[in-house]
């Protein structure tokens, strides 16, 4: 793990409590003031069989806890919160746009509205092969690692 980026699973897990199946990063960078990321959809996911059955896609809520999963390794990266587990305590602007299916890679871009060692606030969005999947901005609560905050 370079200082900016966490390329690998362990080096996302060194970052975010989350662990399989519930961990939706595969990696995070940092590129100026925006959090990259990355998540392959691979089509073996738990969810895929029942939503939905015969026509697999991405549930809208998994895109954005991808996304939120993306900011908060991302704000780890920058420093801005060294350690803790974030809490959703709100969503805004949510707008889904296009499908997201087995197979797809989704690529993340997040800035942060506001952040500090107490609360994150960002703002994201989701691509596939370069068009507008979601965006969305969330406010994070930041509690302690490992135990209730």
């Amino acid at each position: 793990m370079s200082g900016r980026s966490a390329e690998t699973k362990a080096e996302v897990e060194a970052l975010l409590p989350h662990r399989d199946p519930f961990r939706f990063v595969d990696s995070v960078r940092i590129e100026g003031e925006k959090i990259l990321g990355k998540k392959l959809w691979t089509g073996s996911e738990f969810f895929f069989p029942g939503h939905f059955p015969g026509h697999p896609v991405v549930p809208g809520v998994i895109l954005l806890e991808t996304m939120a999963q993306c900011g908060g390794v991302g704000v780890k990266l920058q420093g801005i919160v060294p350690a803790g587990t974030f809490f959703f305590a709100a969503m805004d602007g949510i707008k889904f746009r296009r499908p997201v299916y087995p197979g797809d890679t989704f690529e993340i871009e997040i800035v942060n509205l506001r952040a500090s060692s107490r609360a994150v606030k960002q703002q994201g969005m989701g691509y596939v092969n370069g068009e507008k999947a979601v965006e969305a901005s969330w406010l994070c609560l930041v509690g302690v690692e490992g135990g209730p905050s």
